[in-house]
C-alpha cells in the first residue's frame, strides 16, 4: 500500500474513532441524568454522531460507530442487556436513516432523524416484548414514539448545525476530498 493511500484511511480510521469517542462520552454523561419518564427512556443524544458519521461518510462507517460505541457503552456501564436492546435499535434505526436517504433524496435531514428516533425506540420494545414474551408493554409505545420525535429532532438539529456551522474546508479535510454532495442534499433542504 503507497502511502499516499494510507493517509486518508488512517485519517478516517481516527475521525471514526473520534466519533465514536464522542457518542461514548455522550452517552456516558447522559446516563448520570434520571430517565425520562419511563425506565430507561434517555434523548439518546450519543446518536449526533451516528447520524453525522452517517452524513459524512455513508452506512459501513456509520454502523462501525454504532456498534463500537454501543459495544463498549455496556462495558463500561456494566450492563450486558444494554448491549442487546441498544445495539439492535441502533443498527435498525441506522440502517432505515441510510434507506430514507437513499429512497428519498429530497427527504430533510431532521425528518430522517425524527424517524430514525422513533424506529430506534420502537425496536428497543419489540427486544423486550420478544425477551419477556409480554405485549402489555405495547402500551408504552405512543408515549415512546412522541419521545422519540422529541430526541430525533434535538439530534436532527444538532447534526444540522454542526454541518452548517463547521467551514466545508474542514469536512473537505475530514473526508479526504470527497464529493459526499448526495447526503449534503438532506442538510441544504431543511435551511429553505
Amino acid at each position: 500500500m503507497e502511502k499516499k493511500n494510507r493517509v486518508p484511511y488512517a485519517k478516517k480510521i481516527a475521525v471514526l474513532a473520534m466519533m465514536t469517542g464522542f457518542g461514548l462520552i455522550m452517552f456516558m454523561v447522559e446516563s448520570l441524568f434520571p430517565p425520562m419518564f419511563f425506565p430507561g427512556a434517555k434523548m439518546g443524544l450519543s446518536n449526533i454522531f451516528s447520524l453525522l458519521t452517517l452524513v459524512l461518510y455513508g452506512l459501513p462507517e456509520a454502523l462501525i460507530v454504532v456498534i463500537a460505541r454501543t459495544v463498549l457503552g455496556s462495558l463500561f456501564a456494566g450492563n450486558a442487556s444494554l448491549l442487546l436492546y441498544s445495539l439492535t435499535a441502533g443498527v435498525a434505526s441506522v440502517i432505515v436513516s441510510r434507506l430514507l436517504m437513499f429512497a428519498f433524496p429530497k427527504v430533510s435531514l431532521l425528518a430522517v432523524s425524527v424517524v430514525s428516533a422513533v424506529v430506534h425506540n420502537t425496536v428497543q420494545l419489540l427486544v423486550y416484548c420478544a425477551l419477556t414474551q409480554t405485549t402489555l408493554i405495547f402500551s408504552y409505545l405512543p408515549y415512546l414514539a412522541l419521545l422519540g420525535v422529541l430526541a430525533g429532532v434535538i439530534v436532527g438539529l444538532a447534526v444540522i448545525f454542526t454541518v452548517k456551522g463547521v467551514p466545508l474546508g474542514v469536512f473537505a479535510k475530514i473526508l479526504g476530498g470527497k464529493d459526499r454532495e448526495g447526503e449534503k442534499n438532506h442538510i441544504t433542504e431543511d435551511s429553505n
